[in-house]
């Protein structure tokens, strides 16, 4: 990346308002990208109830990896530090009540595509796998190699956490991410602007034809290598589609209410609380949630319209799965 030392000039919201953001020189490493920070309006009032308020908030200026975090790098973490991932340790029944014994070994979900149509509602595309890892992300028998460039997949949050860790680097907020997701552009449905695929154009890793059943891809559905398609207007790659990506904030069912004035506007804001992330629905497991981001290759029309930065989705921490993956980044304090 070229070191920048110019001042950027970057919109903040509805008001117009200029904020001049300086980028501090260097990046921390050679793959991360400086995200100016700013003003802009955060979540959406016209898809998924879970999005809305839409609200203004401001963030500051911080570095962004600009590809989702990849088989070779989480496999370089490994050999240093050894670290077991979630999905290749044994869960302990008392976490589970309930749970058949039999799938109470070391394992993850798989996406397994029906041969017909299916009610949406059931989830009966997936499928829990003993042996699935990020080593072998369909089960025993396959491997990472030759994808080495592929975002790893079947990581737990604390998985994501432990290699932001060894990496000096962070999680980012859901406010953080969506941010950078944007690309600067204010209030555009996706990431590139409001046409899902402006002239034609595939624009993200996400599902071609009716899901689940029908694929109209060339290749078997799943994720593909980082980079594949165009960056966003701040450099970042597969910030929609391809793998979902874990954010540090704890989830909750909508947004604060908006608040205008620009002594109130919510400044590197944080989620709802661990509390508020647990599933009512589910009162015998009690699990906290987290917000994922970005939608993946499994986001169609018909299902899961949730290839937009607005987009947000609760995942229980001990989740992994075969379109889970992660990026990281490091604040800078201006």
């Amino acid at each position: 990346m070229q070191e920048r030392t110019l001042h950027q000039e970057v919109s903040s919201g509805k008001s117009g308002r200029q904020i001049a953001i300086k980028c501090p020189g260097k990046a921390p490493d050679k793959e991360m990208v400086w995200i100016p920070g700013g003003d802009f309006v955060m979540g959406s009032d016209h898809h998924y109830p879970e999005e809305s308020p839409a609200h203004l908030v401001r963030v500051d200026g911080f570095w962004m990896d600009r590809y989702a975090v990849t088989n070779k790098q989480f496999q370089r973490f490994v050999k240093a530090t050894g670290y077991v991932t979630v999905a290749e340790r044994p869960p302990k029944p008392e976490d589970y009540p309930g749970a058949i014994p039999e799938l109470l070994v070391p394992g993850s979900a798989v996406f397994q595509q029906p041969e017909q149509p299916v009610h949406l509602q059931t989830c009966s595309w997936w499928v829990y796998v003993p042996g699935a890892n990020w080593r072998h992300p369909a089960g025993p028998g396959s491997s990472i190699k030759g994808r080495e460039n592929y975002p790893v997949v079947h990581i737990a949050y604390e998985d994501a956490e432990a290699y932001a860790a060894w990496a000096g680097k962070l999680l980012p907020t859901e406010a953080q991410w969506e941010f950078a997701a944007r690309g600067g552009l204010e209030g555009a449905v996706y990431s590139w602007g409001n046409e899902f695929a402006p002239k034609g154009k595939r624009m993200a890793n996400t599902w071609e034809g009716k899901f689940p059943w029908q694929n109209l891809k060339p290749h078997s559905p799943g994720a593909e290598s980082v980079g594949l398609y165009p960056p966003n207007g701040y450099g970042l790659y597969d910030m929609i589609g391809n793998v979902w990506e874990w954010t540090t904030d704890w989830y909750r069912d909508s947004h604060p209410e908006n608040k205008t004035k620009s002594c109130c506007i919510p400044v590197n804001t944080r989620g709802g609380t661990q509390q508020e992330s647990f599933d009512p629905n589910t009162p015998l497991s009690r699990i906290p949630r987290k917000v994922l981001k970005g939608g993946s290759f499994l986001c169609a029309p018909n299902y899961c319209q949730r290839y937009r930065p607005a987009a947000r989705h609760p995942e229980t921490v001990d989740t992994s799965t075969s379109h889970i993956g992660f990026r990281c980044y490091v604040f800078h304090f201006l």
